[in-house]
């Protein structure tokens, strides 16, 4: 049977303001859906694919918190947290992504995500922390350390079962490709990423509740002090659990409500997506004025001269 193509709704535009004049503008997609996969309400095309990069990785941490790897390495929810997140590479953070590997008796030379430039260790890499979790998977498991970032290693195998079985999909109408830090990323449409979220804010799983309450609890380790996802998530007191990606991508869970966000921003950019999301969140009501003003002053206002401002609103359907 052939899948009925859903509508699409005007996008969003993220207007850069020099002075109060528009001096460059981008575009954006958003969704929110429910637990269930029920759109609730869009800005431009619910099934556009996007690779959902570090904003899939509380759904790569399920291998963790799965497979009986926090009760054998006695790991704690700051672990947790560093697995799930895109960090600094501050010292404290380093430091949490090492305990991983201590306790799992890994040595860090295993790791294969780069070192970043101007630091001395991959322990330092923004997705170090999921990449432990993957090795220390794969030492609970007695899988093959030195492939662990190998699409046919099976710790990656057992990920993409894990995100196709809350989709309800057949693993292999999942696409993937290499992300830059080494191991396979997906592309989804962006109604399936905010399925992932409203079903990780929705506490009917036991796995994915242990997620949530580690990066809730523990905003700094998934980002750092001043990155849009800590602030978010300090600011609401654990009601929304949030998670960047790359290239435009922005993920939201309401966890009082089991309602999941996706956002694209279609050139990629960075600015534009915190701005959409603190607008979206804004509109549904997920945030309050005083979060939204507090977050405007981090991430609306670049400087004197520029700031950042979103037209247009989300259809609810």
């Amino acid at each position: 049977m052939t899948k009925l193509k859903r509508p699409s709704y005007p996008r969003l535009e993220i207007h850069l303001l020099r002075e109060g004049i528009v001096e460059s503008i981008h575009q954006a997609e958003v969704v929110v859906a429910d637990d269930r996969g029920r759109v609730l309400a869009v800005a431009g095309d619910a099934e556009t694919f996007s690779f959902m990069r570090s904003a899939m990785k509380p759904f790569q941490a399920l291998a963790v918190t799965s497979t009986g790897v926090i009760e054998r390495f006695d790991l704690d929810d700051q672990d947790l947290a560093i697995i799930c997140s895109s960090h600094q590479g501050t010292i404290e953070q380093a430091r949490q992504v090492f305990n991983i590997l201590w306790r799992a008796d890994i040595e860090p030379s295993f790791l294969k995500c780069p070192i970043p430039a101007g630091k001395n260790s991959a322990l330092q890499h923004n997705c170090s922390g999921k990449h432990a979790g993957m090795l220390a998977t794969c030492k609970q498991r007695n899988w093959n350390l030195d492939t662990y970032y190998y699409k046919s290693n099976p710790i990656q195998e057992l990920i993409l079962h894990k995100i196709a079985e809350l989709l309800s999909i057949p693993a292999d109408e999942i696409m993937s490709a290499r992300d830059d830090c080494g191991v396979p990323t997906y592309a989804l449409e962006l109604s399936q990423m905010a399925t992932l979220y409203a079903k990780l804010a929705n506490g009917n799983s036991i796995d994915l509740e242990r997620i949530v309450r580690a990066m809730t609890n523990h905003p700094t380790m998934v980002a750092g002090e001043g990155a849009f996802d800590t602030e978010l998530m300090n600011l609401t007191d654990g009601m929304l659990v949030s998670k960047s990606g790359a290239e435009g991508i922005q993920c939201v869970g309401n966890i009082g409500q089991n309602m999941g966000l996706a956002i694209k921003v279609l050139d990629g950019a960075k600015r534009a997506k915190y701005a959409t999301a603190i607008h979206v969140l804004k509109q549904m009501g997920w945030i309050t004025p005083t979060v939204a003003e507090n977050l405007g002053e981090m991430f609306l206002r670049i400087d004197d001269y520029r700031r950042l401002e979103v037209a247009g609103e989300l259809t609810l359907l």
